[in-house]
């Protein structure tokens, strides 16, 4: 796989029918080894090891209800309340992070209504703030450690 802008780590990789699935710590199973899942095992191990994000709070692949649909999130965090407050959507590191990806994941957040929303395709990595009562969102420099996360 392609080396990524995250931290390396000792990614359970095994092959299973022959093909390649890699574990998954959150859903506890391993998974198609797909570019996508690449970066999001990467992208969690980094929030859990480098910014500290409780591994309990949280989830990948939630489904969520959206105009009679139902759409997954890549991953979610929640707060210690277990309410969701950030969101985060993956891509390939092919995929160029661009509008369209904003717009997928700003419908998402339509319902959870989430401060946070990330998106990231290994070598890129966008984090927003999102200050409903101003309507208005700013691009962090970094992404932030969860304590620090104005939940």
């Amino acid at each position: 796989m392609l080396p990524l802008n995250l931290p390396g780590f000792d990614a359970k990789v095994i092959r299973k029918d022959g093909k390649p699935v890699i574990f998954d710590p959150l859903r506890r199973k391993y998974v198609a080894l797909t570019p996508e899942e690449w970066v999001r095992q990467h992208f969690i191990n980094y929030l859990m090891t480098e910014r500290k994000y409780p591994k309990d709070l949280l989830a990948n692949e939630i489904t969520i209800n959206l105009n009679n649909t139902t759409k997954r999130c890549d991953t979610i965090v929640y707060n210690r309340f277990l309410n969701p407050v950030m969101v985060i959507e993956y891509k390939a590191p092919s995929v160029m992070v661009k509008k369209t990806v904003f717009d997928q994941i700003a419908r998402y957040n339509i319902s959870l209504r989430v401060p946070y929303l990330i998106v990231s395709n290994g070598l890129e990595h966008f984090c927003c703030k999102i200050d409903y009562e101003n309507q208005v969102y700013d691009f962090l420099g970094q992404i932030p450690f969860y304590d620090t996360l104005d939940i």
